[in-house]
């Protein structure tokens, strides 16, 4: 067990410092495994606070930033593309930028539909199964979304550090940095965690009180 959190001290000590070359040289120790999880997790919690302290924020928070991602990318392709062929111009940033903003629409669209239940769902085969089949299931779903997310979450949050502590500038500018939008990805992997323990959290209730366990989703619903 004191082997999983080898290296748990430079792992904080590069935190504490601001140096990214350090902290992706520190984040190559097994310690980076339970420590993403349990900041994961905690997180994950404070998001859920969050959605319970602003209801605006829980019901519109992931679908706002894959709308504002979407239009900004229509945006861009639409502007450049008439200064390209009418105007022989064209931003460098162009044909850069829109694939990171592609990246948010994607994954924070991904935390909206596991709040939909529209991954994983499976609702002919599972309203077909006895009660408890069905919460064996739901709580399935929630430990394989948990697992999927802590994988992604930390694999990607050393992307992040490998890719600040080369320096990586986003093509075509000379100052954005390309792990502003690479932390896109951890964090939406986290509020889908957060969506993930608001669901199971609502199943268990219904569970308890039995009422219907297994709805039918509908994509772009609420």
């Amino acid at each position: 067990m004191t082997g999983w959190f080898q290296g748990t001290g430079e792992i904080f000590s590069a935190l504490a410092s601001g140096d990214s070359w350090m902290l992706s040289e520190a984040m190559r120790a097994p310690a980076v495994w339970p420590l993403g999880l349990i900041a994961m997790l905690v997180v994950a919690v404070g998001f859920l606070i969050l959605y319970r302290v602003v209801p605006w924020a829980e019901r519109n928070f992931e679908q706002s930033l894959m709308v504002i991602s979407y239009l900004a990318i229509g945006g861009i392709i639409f502007v450049e593309v008439f200064r390209r062929f009418v105007l022989s111009q064209q931003a460098p940033w162009s044909t850069t930028l829109p694939p990171f903003l592609f990246l948010i629409m994607t994954w924070f669209g991904c935390s909206y539909n596991v709040k939909l239940r529209t991954h994983l769902a499976f609702a002919e085969f599972r309203t077909a199964m006895p009660r408890a089949g069905q919460m064996g299931c739901l709580m399935l779903d929630a430990v394989l979304w948990i697992g999927f997310s802590w994988v992604v979450v930390v694999t990607s949050t050393k992307v992040v550090a490998n890719s600040a502590a080369n320096f990586q500038i986003m093509l075509g500018t000379d100052d954005i940095m390309q792990w502003w939008f690479l932390l896109s990805v951890p964090l939406a992997f986290t509020t889908l965690v957060a969506r993930v323990i608001e669901n199971l959290l609502r199943d268990i209730a219904n569970f308890r009180r039995g009422d219907t366990l297994i709805t039918q989703a509908v994509i772009g619903g609420d």
